[in-house]
């Protein structure tokens, strides 16, 4: 029976706002005082039904609810035949829960919209070659499937065959659909816009990096900050408190009707929900902006951040080298590439593969011989001709002119940061190279922002050398940089910021740096959603993508702000109220519960307003 009434709040509130409209139209277009009277008295008893069941449910494991405060003032207000105020109070504390829920719900719209994007069937190629659709549960690691125009990528995956451009808003938040085609990655919920696609599933199920974007976000949606820990242990306290303060206003002044309405008044509801709902609609809105937030505890750590220190390669930097600087000291370049491409396409080092990246589609000649120098390069014939690729000691070996210029070409690329290619052919130098792992775009503005926002200290820790960190420092306007540092040296570094006291986030790929993830007050984690990147850490920028990290602490700010909104709403409305009681004479118990539930419907509006949010 207990279950079926509080199934039924609803229609139950529908019913005692239509009594209560019979019960004024009886009385005052009729002058029917019965009508009027047994319309509230059973408008009274059915909404006071569901609310007594909770506070009973409460009590019993030794919970003094709202519901207990608002059971026991309708009780006094029958026992001072109180019916109209009786009758209101319920209606509007049903009415109250009914918007209460239906506010809620938008808020977790993100899970919603997530779940609902979900992939559910997939086109599978079964053993006769042929592709089948089949439920995406009957995917393994390993299958081969075929992904149509439009169609939503069942799986996490590499490009098998095929190009096309793929909305991947759902994983990065960013609705610029991305190019795609051989060996690339592909995610689950992404959505092919144009093109068709093989590719073989990497992840399934829940490992997909989006079944832990949802796993997360309903984890990090129940988890609770301290604020709400503290909110929940001074509700335990606060509603027995009010309780005791109705019963002694009683003993003094002898005015149950006053007691009955401290006891309506002093519902502590808007203080208990406005700091969840805060918490719910920033996560929320992370989710949706390609930024996951692990739990409420990393929105207030976060907000209040002091250093953010960078991990160099991978993070500010795009993680592989690349030909950055160049020039010739010949006028037939193209040959001369075509013989630098023709050795360097035989080689495995990275430097060798940026170089053939560069060049790209050339002529290839058949290399006769190599002669791998150590510490200096590859002397190789090509051609006809003697071919030496390496570093300046290597073009002194080969007796090399380096004229004046070229001097000066290398002390300029070297103080850029640049690893140098020079190349001779025949004794004669004919292209400089300069190889550098490049600073991501936009990553000089998106610092800005973060001391826009109050970073005091932005700080780079690489195990490269000092004089490149230096660079990279001096181009993107870091506070520190620190080179030659091995993870265990990052970790002591951000251990000594935190015994000053410092609160520290530290932003790095996730994987060779996760002990400073983890020991930082905040880990934020670059790395596609990589599996190490998710567990890790604390917050995830889906994609690698460092523009998010602006977005991540301007939303964080937001939110706990609008935590601090709320309590002074839900605090500054109970005192106005209990003060408006001894201080006023218009005060009474259907005013004070309208109150109180309008007090609630703004706190919950006010942290709506973060799903909106977006950094200015």
């Amino acid at each position: 029976m207990q279950r079926f009434i509080l199934s039924k709040k609803n229609p139950i509130a529908l019913i005692g706002a239509i009594l209560i409209i019979i019960a004024f139209t009886s009385k005052l277009a009729f002058k029917n005082i019965d009508v009027f009277t047994w319309s509230l008295i059973i408008a009274s008893i059915l909404g006071i039904a569901p609310i007594a069941i909770q506070a009973y449910q409460a009590l019993k494991v030794k919970v003094v609810s709202i519901d207990v405060l608002v059971t026991i003032a309708v009780g006094g207000a029958f026992l001072i035949k109180n019916y109209e105020e009786a009758a209101i109070v319920t209606f509007l504390f049903l009415f109250g829960a009914y918007l209460e829920q239906r506010t809620l719900n938008q808020t977790r719209s993100a899970i919603k919209e997530l779940t609902e994007i979900a992939p559910e069937s997939a086109l599978k190629q079964m053993e006769n070659g042929e592709f089948e659709e089949v439920e995406v549960d009957e995917v393994d690691v390993g299958d081969i499937l075929l992904v149509k125009t439009g169609a939503k990528v069942p799986v996490d995956g590499t490009v098998l065959t095929g190009e096309g451009h793929i909305n991947e808003a759902s994983i990065t938040g960013e609705s610029v659909p991305v190019s795609k085609k051989k060996d690339s990655k592909v995610f689950a919920g992404t959505i092919l816009e144009n093109g068709t696609i093989q590719i073989v599933a990497d992840r399934v199920g829940e490992d997909t990096t989006f079944g832990k974007i949802i796993e997360l976000v309903e984890e990090a949606q129940d988890s609770k900050s301290k604020t709400e820990r503290f909110i929940d242990r001074f509700s335990k306290y606060y509603t027995p408190a009010v309780l005791v303060f109705a019963f002694i206003v009683w003993l003094i002044s002898r005015d149950i009707e006053m007691a009955i309405i401290i006891l309506v008044l002093g519902c502590p509801g808007a203080l208990v929900i406005g700091v969840p709902v805060s918490n719910v609609a920033g996560i929320g809105n992370g989710a949706r902006n390609g930024v996951l937030l692990k739990g409420s505890e990393v929105i207030h750590d976060f907000s209040k951040v002091d250093a953010v220190v960078f991990d160099k390669t991978g993070t500010l930097t795009i993680g592989n080298p690349k030909v950055a600087d160049i020039e010739f000291y010949t006028n037939n370049t193209h040959e001369v590439l075509a013989y630098l491409a023709s050795v360097e396409s035989e080689s495995d080092h990275p430097l060798a593969k940026a170089v053939v990246e560069y060049i790209g589609d050339t002529e290839f000649y058949t290399v006769e011989s190599t002669d791998v120098v150590k510490g200096g390069g590859i002397v190789a014939q090509v051609d006809g001709h003697r071919v030496a690729i390496g570093n300046v000691a290597l073009m002194k070996q080969e007796n090399v002119d380096l004229d004046e210029k070229a001097l000066v070409d290398i002390a300029r690329f070297e103080q850029k940061g640049n690893s140098l290619v020079l190349t001779s052919v025949d004794g004669k130098l004919q292209v400089l190279m300069g190889i550098r792992d490049q600073i991501r775009p936009g990553v000089k503005e998106d610092l800005q922002k973060l001391k826009a926002l109050g970073v005091k200290r932005l700080i780079v820790l690489s195990g490269d050398n000092q004089g490149t960190v230096d660079l990279v420092a001096r181009e993107l306007g870091l506070t520190e940089a620190h080179g030659n540092m091995l993870p265990q040296d990052k970790a002591a570094y951000i251990e000594k910021l935190q015994a000053k006291g410092q609160i520290v986030a530290f932003v790095g790929d996730g994987v060779n740096d996760s002990p400073s993830l983890a020991l930082a007050n905040i880990g934020i984690a670059m790395g596609s959603g990589t599996d190490v990147a998710i567990e890790t850490s604390d917050i995830v920028l889906m994609n690698s993508d460092f523009s998010r990290l602006p977005h991540a602490l301007g939303l964080t700010k937001a939110t706990a702000n609008n935590m601090r909104q709320n309590i002074v709403i839900a605090v500054g409305v109970v005192v106005v109220l209990l003060a408006s009681v001894f201080l006023s004479e218009w005060m009474n118990m259907s005013i004070g519960m309208l109150a109180h539930e309008a007090s609630i419907l703004v706190v919950i509006l006010n942290g709506m307003r973060l799903l909106g949010y977006k950094l200015r």
